[in-house]
Formats: structure tokens, C-alpha cells, sequence
């Protein structure tokens, strides 16, 4: 009564033809050399005076920002745990003026 059932396939309705594989040959290929480009004989990057003082001037903006953003956030920091060393003090001396009335 509680014994599976195994499932049969049915049988195929159509016409079947069996699949014939045919070998190919391998063929090798041998690339290309590919050419070489001749080395540049001037540098590829030109810096003339204008573009130096723009370079050294955005240079100088990016470590100034980056510097105030760096501490602001350490001063953030420094402050938060100011804060909680007051809170701290404040809360053991309710504690502790709390035991002593009693």
C-alpha cells in the first residue's frame, strides 16, 4: 500500500533518427608577427610653465582639502569622547551621592 511507484517513460510518438557525429580535422594556425611601432624620440607629455603652475595649484588644493576634511573628523572624534567622559562623571556622581543619602 505504501510502496512508491516508479514512473515509466512513454514510448517515443514520432520518428526518431539517431545523431551521427562526424570527426573534423584541427587545423593549426600560426599568427602573424605583429610590427612594432619605433619608440617616440619626444617625451609624450609636455609640461609647459602654465601647466606646472596648474598642477602644483590643484595639487595643493586636493592636500588642503583632504587635510581639513582629515581633521575635522579627528576633531569629531575628539569631541564625542569628551562628551561621554562628562556623561560618565555625571552619571556616577548621581549614583554615588544617590547610595549616600540613604
Amino acid at each position: 500500500m505504501l510502496r512508491p511507484k516508479v514512473p515509466t517513460n512513454p514510448a517515443p510518438t514520432g520518428i526518431v533518427t539517431p545523431l551521427v557525429v562526424e570527426p573534423t580535422s584541427i587545423t593549426q594556425h600560426t599568427p602573424a608577427p605583429v610590427p612594432v611601432a619605433p619608440a617616440p624620440t619626444q617625451p609624450t607629455v609636455q609640461l609647459t610653465p602654465g601647466a606646472l603652475v596648474a598642477l602644483v595649484g590643484g595639487g595643493t588644493a586636493v592636500v588642503l582639502v583632504v587635510g581639513a576634511v582629515l581633521v575635522s573628523m579627528l576633531l569629531a572624534v575628539a569631541i564625542t569622547g569628551v562628551s561621554l567622559a562628562i556623561c560618565a562623571l555625571v552619571i556616577r556622581s548621581l549614583i554615588a551621592s544617590e547610595h549616600k543619602r540613604r
